[in-house]
C-alpha cells in the first residue's frame, strides 16, 4: 500500500458496531502459517486487487483473465463481480448511495477473508464514491486499479442498454449519468483499455503486482509456459 493510501485514511468513515453481545474470536492459525502449506508456492501471501472504473470500462474482463491466468499457475485467486455479489450476498441492497455504501462494505469484508486465507482476491466493482474505497488497516495488502476508460467507449461497449435506459430516465442514479464517478486520486495501476486487449491489459497488472506480491522465485514462477490439463 502507498504512503499516499494511508494517509487517506483519516478521511474513512467509521462503521460502528451494532451488536454489543460479539466478541471476535482469534484464529489458531496465522495468515504466515496458512501461506507456507501452499505447496511449490511456499511463502505465498494472500491480497486484494481493487479494479474501480466504470460500468462497461473493462473490470471484470479483466479481472477474470487474471483469476484464470494465476489459477492455471496453481496461483490460487478469486474474482468478485458487482453483479455476481448481488444476486446473492447483496441481493437485498437498491443502489441508492446508501446501499451502494453498505454494498462496498459487505464486499471489501469477504475480500478481507479471501486475502488473510491466502488468496488473490480479484475485486472488479465500479464503486463510485472515494471513500468507500479507502479500506481499514487490517495487515493485508490491498492496491487499488483505476481502470480508466472514457465514458463514450464504455457506453459503445454497452451490451444491456444500461447507459440508454439512465439516458432515458428509466434508471436513476447510474454512474456517469446522473451521478458521479469520483476518480481515484492515488491508484497503484492505471491501466487504459482503450488501447490495450482484456489479455495485454492483465498482463500489465500482474506485471506490476507480481514482484510486490511474491518472493522473486514464485514471481518468476507467473511467467514460466505451462501446460493446461483439459478432462476428456
Amino acid at each position: 500500500m502507498t504512503t499516499s493510501s494511508q494517509d487517506i485514511y483519516k478521511k474513512q468513515k467509521v462503521c460502528f458496531q451494532v451488536a454489543t453481545n460479539v466478541t471476535e474470536q482469534k484464529h489458531h492459525v496465522s495468515r504466515a502459517k496458512r501461506g507456507q502449506i501452499l505447496g511449490h508456492l511456499r511463502g505465498f501471501r494472500g491480497c486484494t486487487i481493487w479494479f474501480t472504473g466504470l460500468s462497461g470500462a473493462g473490470k471484470t474482463s479483466i479481472a477474470f483473465e487474471l483469476e484464470a491466468y494465476l489459477v492455471s499457475r496453481g496461483i490460487p485467486a478469486y474474482g468478485l463481480d458487482g453483479d455476481n455479489i448481488r444476486c446473492g450476498l447483496n441481493k437485498d441492497l437498491s443502489f441508492s448511495k446508501k446501499d451502494r455504501e453498505e454494498n462496498i462494505r459487505r464486499v471489501a469484508e469477504v475480500a478481507r477473508l479471501f486475502a488473510d486465507s491466502g488468496q488473490i482476491c480479484l475485486c472488479s466493482f465500479v464503486s463510485p464514491f472515494a471513500e468507500d474505497r479507502i479500506h481499514k488497516e487490517s495487515d493485508l495488502p490491498f492496491f487499488e486499479v483505476f481502470v480508466d476508460t472514457p465514458l463514450a467507449v464504455c457506453e459503445q461497449r454497452d451490451n444491456k442498454g444500461l447507459y440508454l435506459k439512465a439516458r432515458q430516465g428509466i434508471i436513476k442514479g447510474f454512474t456517469g449519468i446522473d451521478q458521479p464517478y469520483e476518480t481515484p486520486e492515488h491508484p497503484e495501476l492505471v491501466l487504459k483499455t482503450v488501447d490495450c486487449t482484456v489479455e495485454q491489459s492483465a498482463m500489465q497488472v500482474l506485471s506490476f503486482f507480481a514482484s510486490l506480491l511474491c518472493p522473486v522465485y514464485i514471481a518468476d514462477f507467473f511467467y514460466w509456459p505451462h501446460s493446461l490439463f483439459v478432462s476428456k
